[in-house]
């Protein structure tokens, strides 16, 4: 999630626990150690962009290492109210609030290792967007309120709505997977996988994919509150890696590691989009729901194949791409 949902839903998880802490000390305590995993985007290198994406969600948010992020992270607090609350007062707040970050980045779309380091797998449920504007809403306002002296219940019934939310989201996953496997099934495809991702900001309109026979087929679906509305979209080949030698990339150079490196972080969702340089992209996000167009992924730059591969994002909404994601909010047809 955004810093400011995991921010605000710390402060509730501290403000909820029963014990002598003040609100206000609770929900300030809170706020700052959800903040903390996080602090691995610090983790980068000018000459190696990936280094960054390797290590964002890797170590800190981990259930396994939150006892001890959560300790440096009261130690932290302790210190900056200059010694006047009891470390062991601060302790258990630290922690609740600092494993509620990890838990809420696993609900997302993008992989968390939340049982590093006895495997380097990253969960992602797939529940909620990245930003999810109602959701942060009303986490706000209920935070707002407990500073302003509500009581306990206020955050327990904030948090109850946020797990309610995301109960919602497994509902719509579930319903937008089930019209993908209609889809694929009308088409005479029998995917090898099928996933579905919330599109920002909203739990109404999800982006599918599958696999079948080496090529991904990307569409949306806008499973709503009522009837299923599908928006057939676009396919494109998988990325292999014999495709190496047709680009002409020496198997050993830095940029066929980099090109490897990010096939892992992308969990094998790779495919090459034209350019020049070629980008080899991650099709799980995209700005169009149903396109094949990524959201970002690495130059292959085969003349310079022993530089670490440049990284890139491409994130300008053009009129095009608004009108659509517009109309399939509404629940519209495409032209």
């Amino acid at each position: 999630m955004d810093l400011l949902t995991h921010g605000l839903a710390g402060a509730l998880v501290a403000r909820s626990l029963p014990g002598r802490a003040h609100s206000r000390l609770a929900l300030g305590t809170g706020f700052a150690a959800a903040l903390l995993p996080d602090a691995d985007t610090l983790i980068r290198s000018p000459a190696d962009p990936l280094l960054a994406i390797e290590f964002h969600r890797h170590f800190s948010h981990s259930l396994l290492f939150a006892p001890l992020g959560a300790l440096i992270a009261a130690l932290l607090v302790w210190l900056l109210l200059r010694r006047r609350q009891p470390l062991g007062l601060l302790y258990p707040l630290v922690l609740a609030a600092y494993v509620s970050a990890c838990l809420l980045d696993a609900a997302t779309s993008y992989g968390t290792q939340l049982f590093w380091p006895l495997t380097g797998t990253r969960y992602a449920w797939n529940l909620v967007a990245i930003v999810d504007p109602l959701l942060t809403a009303v986490l706000l306002a209920a935070v707002i309120g407990s500073w302003r002296g509500a009581g306990a219940w206020l955050a327990r019934a904030a948090l109850l709505f946020g797990v309610a939310y995301l109960a919602l989201g497994y509902v719509q996953r579930e319903r937008a997977v089930a019209a993908a496997a209609d889809m694929a099934a009308g088409r005479g495809h029998v995917p090898a996988l099928i996933e579905a991702k919330p599109t920002i900001g909203n739990l109404l309109v999800w982006r599918t994919l599958y696999l079948e026979d080496g090529v991904y087929h990307v569409d949306a679906v806008r499973p709503g509150l009522g009837a299923v509305r599908v928006y057939p979209g676009e396919s494109v080949a998988r990325f292999q890696a014999d495709a190496l030698a047709e680009l002409g990339v020496d198997p050993g150079s830095v940029l066929a590691g980099d090109i490897g490196r990010f096939s892992v972080l992308a969990s094998g969702y790779v495919v090459l989009q034209p350019g020049d340089p070629p980008v080899l992209g991650d099709i799980r996000y995209a700005l169009r729901p149903n396109g094949v167009t990524t959201l970002w992924g690495i130059e292959i730059d085969v003349a310079e194949p022993w530089r670490h591969a440049r990284f890139v994002t491409f994130r300008q909404v053009d009129e095009e791409v608004r009108y659509a994601f517009l109309a399939m909010l509404r629940g519209e047809p495409l032209p």
